[in-house]
């Protein structure tokens, strides 16, 4: 298996999950063939790409129309097929249908009511998993699985450093990754 890097995929303002978050997230996610995956907030379709390329029916949500765009192109560019919805979730979910694994990449401030939905959604033993950037997020997606008696719940802080030269290193912002797994 080979993973997609950073400066493959077509990129603009919006935002990526980059390389070592990804995968990370894709080994929380469990994905395999045939799952039924939604990526909420999915930016430039990192995470919708890599997980078509294993074999995932895939619905990338987006509200920014550069996202959106940028999601067909990195699609046509790997081969993949992701169905993409323009909107703000939870909002633009009604029509989802059932899944077993879901990726938040973000919330615009609605993480509770896309955790409801999404739940409504997940079918038993489903997995949803979710990065974060503050403590707050991260403290009310914890809150909500335990509310809802998520098991093999995971959660992770990620900092990654890359050289840049020889003897320096640049870090990465860190990103809080949490997981869990629907009864």
């Amino acid at each position: 298996m080979r993973w997609i890097r950073d400066e493959e995929f077509i990129r603009g303002s919006v935002p990526m999950t980059k390389f070592d978050v990804r995968i990370a997230a894709m080994a929380a996610l469990e994905i395999e063939k045939g799952d039924i995956f939604l990526d909420i907030g999915a930016g430039t379709g990192s995470i919708s790409i890599e997980a078509a390329l294993q074999g995932a029916c895939v619905t990338a949500v987006e509200a920014k129309e550069e996202g959106v765009k940028l999601i067909g192109r990195n699609a046509s560019k790997f081969g993949v097929a992701v169905e993409i919805i323009k909107g703000q979730a939870p909002y633009c979910l009604r029509a989802i249908r059932q899944i077993n694994k879901c990726f938040i990449g973000g919330s615009g401030g609605n993480l509770k009511q896309i955790f409801e939905t999404v739940h409504a959604k997940m079918s038993a033993g489903g997995i949803i998993a979710a990065n974060f950037i503050t403590i707050k997020n991260l403290n009310m997606f914890v809150e909500l699985l335990n509310h809802h008696s998520y098991t093999e719940m995971e959660l992770k802080l990620l900092q990654v450093s890359y050289m840049e030269k020889t003897g320096i290193l640049k870090a990465q912002n860190p990103i809080f990754l949490a997981r869990g797994r629907k009864p």
